[in-house]
């Protein structure tokens, strides 16, 4: 294992705190339950091959379509953040192997042409009033699991096949189980959907979350298609830049869309502060003041001010003896390689 380049503060020695969920002023950033055993249509048991750093799942053509019609209106206006399924577990310590930083540079969206029957003609020009700061490239993530509806965030990036989302692992499978219904709704804003709903093709996620359930590594990625036409999802919204192997401890702009109480999870919101190690628990995880809710698990972090810095991170977790601070995964050598998978897909 590669030394992290900048050393943790020592781990306390009393037991390891519990997260929690995200509420007010005790937050954690929506999860998944971790002990039950699940049924999720679709959706089979995580796969890897031995040795493998990632696990993998793949949605039928009839997944996808189903998963678009799941969810109406009103599921998503009901979608539960699933932050209260978590409460109590423990994160582990542990260190994230980390060699040269790589990064992939943002995409800009291109623009749609209008047809005479007024339905958008993806046949895309460059638009030079995109603006490269916007933020319809963030979004909600809806999908099912355990026979309920959850709801978190996430985020397109630059990616080689161009319909790539980042989230949470959390946000994507559990106890080895992957969810079901998972579709991404980039700019969603008040219950609309201006983009459409784009359903996942592919989930994957570190083997470390999929079989172990590592807070260290509570980062995936969806390959996605939208509910109609053939454009992808960074010429439709555009794509973040993402960096692996970052330099810890800037400034960064943490978005999300976070649900519980005092918010509705009905618009984006957004916190800004330094990074700090995780003196705490042990983890490899960075840390910002955040009182962001349930909901806004798998939302982006950026490096500087505003969303059109390089994405280094998404909210994952919180500690119930620190209050209004929120966690987010380094992103090292496995989270890299996953999104090279799915970035190729």
């Amino acid at each position: 294992m590669t030394d992290h380049p900048h050393p943790r503060a020592p781990r306390p020695q009393d037991d390891l705190a519990p997260l929690q969920r995200l509420g007010r002023g005790a937050r954690l950033a929506g999860g998944l339950a971790f002990a039950a055993a699940l049924s999720l249509g679709g959706a089979g048991m995580a796969a890897a091959d031995p040795g493998d750093d990632l696990g993998t799942t793949t949605f039928s053509q009839s997944d996808q379509e189903g998963a678009t019609e799941y969810w109406t209106a009103e599921r998503m206006e009901s979608a539960i953040p699933a932050d209260t399924l978590i409460e109590g577990e423990q994160a582990p310590d542990g260190q994230v192997e980390s060699s040269e930083t790589v990064q992939v540079p943002r995409v800009d969206p291109l623009a749609a042409t209008q047809t005479q029957s007024g339905e958008a003609d993806w046949s895309f020009e460059a638009d030079p009033s995109a603006a490269a700061s916007g933020t319809d490239h963030i979004g909600k993530v809806f999908f099912t699991v355990g026979g309920n509806d959850y709801v978190c965030s996430g985020n397109a990036v630059a990616s080689q096949n161009g319909s790539t989302v980042s989230t949470a692992g959390h946000c994507t499978s559990e106890s080895g189980q992957w969810a079901s219904n998972w579709v991404f709704a980039p700019a969603y804003d008040q219950g609309e959907t201006p983009y459409g709903l784009w359903s996942a093709t592919e989930l994957y996620a570190p083997e470390q979350w999929v079989g172990q359930e590592d807070m260290n590594y509570d980062i995936a990625f969806a390959v996605v298609a939208p509910e109609s036409g053939s454009t992808s999802l960074t010429d439709a919204v555009g794509g973040s830049g993402i960096e692996f192997n970052t330099e810890r401890g800037a400034l960064y702009t943490s978005f999300g869309y976070p649900a519980a109480a005092p918010f509705d999870g009905e618009t984006l919101e957004q916190c800004q502060d330094y990074g700090s190690d995780d003196t705490l628990g042990g983890t490899d995880d960075q840390a910002i003041d955040c009182d962001m809710t349930g909901g806004s698990s798998g939302g982006p972090w950026f490096v500087g001010d505003g969303a059109d810095g390089m994405q280094i991170s998404v909210n994952s977790f919180g500690y119930t003896a620190q209050p209004n601070v929120m966690y987010g995964p380094y992103l090292g050598d496995v989270a890299q390689d996953v999104y090279a998978e799915a970035a190729a897909a």
